[in-house]
């Protein structure tokens, strides 16, 4: 079961970052298809946001295909993202950098930029040369 952090501070949408805690879920494994999502009074419990912004992210989620609400049942995970699981290896590195950033005194923010910064290094100039490929 996912559980939702909603950062009011972070400019993001709150459907949005509902929507995105979800998908980074199944990406991580920690959904698969067939788990049910938390009903809308349970995130609305949780989180104290409006339940028209659950059902929105709910149903931003279903038009992409990856969950679909079953009348009278709830909302279940219907396709998975998961390519990097939890257990990977990767993930105990990146888990070790982490630590190692905030020991050194780096906060949230400082990090995020960081590992975006890299991000963009290595994957945009492979997405920029595969689209090159295909004009």
């Amino acid at each position: 079961m996912v559980e939702y952090r909603i950062d009011r501070r972070s400019g993001v949408a709150t459907y949005v970052q509902i929507v995105q805690q979800t998908k980074q879920a199944l990406r991580l494994g920690h959904l698969r298809p067939g788990d049910k999502l938390p009903t809308a009074r349970e995130v609305v419990e949780a989180t104290a946001i409006n339940p028209n912004t659950v059902l929105k992210a709910y149903r931003e989620l279903e038009r992409e295909g990856l969950v679909e609400a079953r009348r009278g049942l709830g909302t279940f995970v219907k396709r998975a993202l998961s390519t990097a699981p939890a257990e990977s290896p990767l993930h105990g590195e990146l888990d070790d950098w982490a630590a190692r950033a905030h020991a050194s005194g780096l906060d949230r923010d400082d990090v995020a930029a960081l590992f975006t910064a890299v991000l963009e290094k290595h994957f945009s100039v492979h997405e920029k040369h595969l689209q090159g490929e295909s004009s």
